[in-house]
């Protein structure tokens, strides 16, 4: 029996195989160098950036509304002052922006800015700084937009809107600043023209039967320009629908209140005193009915022989207080002063004229104020200044013609 001798292993590789590992390996190391050379490149880049950042603001920042990436705290300090806007207005209906001095931001704040959105490697992430109070304002200015106050008075009622009352308005530490209320104090203005009866002119028929034409001297009341607008602007500012005038007038000589406001017939009401020069006569009116007549009053001396006068003054006055007893103090004609004690006095003009009896008077006739009259105050006797004391009181009005 044949046996085979068993066939001896070849030493040589295939050369096809050895190609093909050395290929691969050549290819892993190309690819290996490739990766090694990118990544330090990259590494270089990114040092490079990250060196950059840490001078530079990304690149969508802004501040103030003006874009500032890329850019160092200094270039972004002085660009920012350049353009930049502070500062909010309300102008008509629409958000002005603008720049309210040379320097609106500090290089310390620009620094704070920079450390806020500093990111170790660039971000492309969107970043806006503005002034805490800019923002507030702009929002604070928005809610204005569109308010109407309705201002009432002398039984009127007057719609006053923002947009045409007011040319600029801001909003400053907490609170409206109304820089050109220009529109708003023309429409007061106009309206006061309407309203107001402190020294206007108009005619009566007067509770006598007498009709005439008479012109208020500090009787009466006036819009009180001073208290209404900034009460008209704080209503704007809080949201207040309507302010009433009745709140906001003046008047002239004893108070400064003003009087007649609402009061029919002109504001007199139904209760006065009347004067009349000519007749020399007094009449005081309660709840429109004569009460009181006096046929024999004196008053002011109408041409004395220097030829100057001391006549009771027309127009349409007011008893300032009442005072008994009293001391009445004044100049006569010759420069020597005088003391008049009264029983009741009533006066109705601030230089001194008002009503009193006059116990040293013995002329009591019509024509005694002509050249023997008073200094200009309503002489009445004695026995009849209590009926007129008794009947008038403070304030009420006193009708001179």
């Amino acid at each position: 029996m044949n046996e085979e001798m068993p066939r001896r292993r070849s030493n040589n590789t295939n050369p096809n195989y050895t190609r093909w590992i050395i290929g691969v390996a050549a290819i892993v190391i190309v690819l290996l160098l490739g990766w090694l050379i990118i990544g330090h490149v990259h590494a270089q880049q990114n040092a490079q950036a990250e060196e950059f950042n840490k001078t530079h603001f990304n690149q969508n920042v802004k501040i103030y509304d003006v874009s500032v990436g890329k850019l160092t705290v200094n270039k972004a300090y002085q660009k920012v002052n350049k353009k930049g806007k502070d500062r909010v207005t309300l102008e008509g209906n629409k958000i002005i922006f603008s720049k309210s001095a040379d320097e609106i931001i500090t290089k310390k704040q620009v620094e704070k800015y920079f450390k806020q959105q500093y990111t170790k490697m660039p971000s492309s992430k969107s970043v806006s700084y503005l002034p805490k109070d800019t923002h507030l304002a702009e929002k604070k200015l928005k809610e204005l937009i569109g308010r109407v106050v309705t201002y009432k008075v002398a039984g009127k009622s007057y719609d006053l809107k923002q947009a045409e009352m007011f040319g600029r308005i801001t909003y400053e530490n907490g609170k409206y600043i109304y820089e050109d209320n220009t529109g708003l104090k023309n429409k007061i203005k106009s309206i006061a023209k309407k309203v107001n009866t402190l020294h206007t002119s108009y005619t009566i028929k007067l509770a006598t039967g007498k009709k005439l034409k008479v012109t208020n001297g500090n009787y009466g009341w006036a819009i009180n320009n001073d208290r209404l607008i900034p009460a008209i602007e704080q209503a704007f500012s809080k949201g207040i629908k309507q302010v009433d005038g009745k709140d906001y007038i003046y008047g002239e000589g004893f108070t400064d209140g003003g009087l007649g406001y609402g009061m029919s017939n002109h504001g007199l009401g139904n209760s006065y005193v009347i004067v009349s020069l000519k007749a020399q006569k007094l009449w005081v009116v309660k709840g429109g009915k004569v009460v009181v007549t006096v046929n024999d009053v004196v008053t002011g001396t109408l041409e004395k022989s220097s030829g100057s006068s001391d006549a009771t003054p027309t127009g349409v006055y007011y008893i300032g207080y009442k005072q008994s007893p009293s001391v009445l103090r004044g100049t006569n004609d010759d420069g020597s002063k005088y003391a008049s004690k009264v029983s009741y006095w009533m006066p109705f003009t601030l230089d001194g004229c008002g009503i009193h009896d006059a116990s040293w008077r013995t002329d009591w006739s019509k024509t005694a104020y002509l050249r023997g009259g008073s200094h200009g105050c309503v002489n009445v006797r004695p026995s009849e200044i209590k009926s007129i004391w008794n009947n008038v009181h403070t304030y009420e009005p006193v009708i001179v013609y």
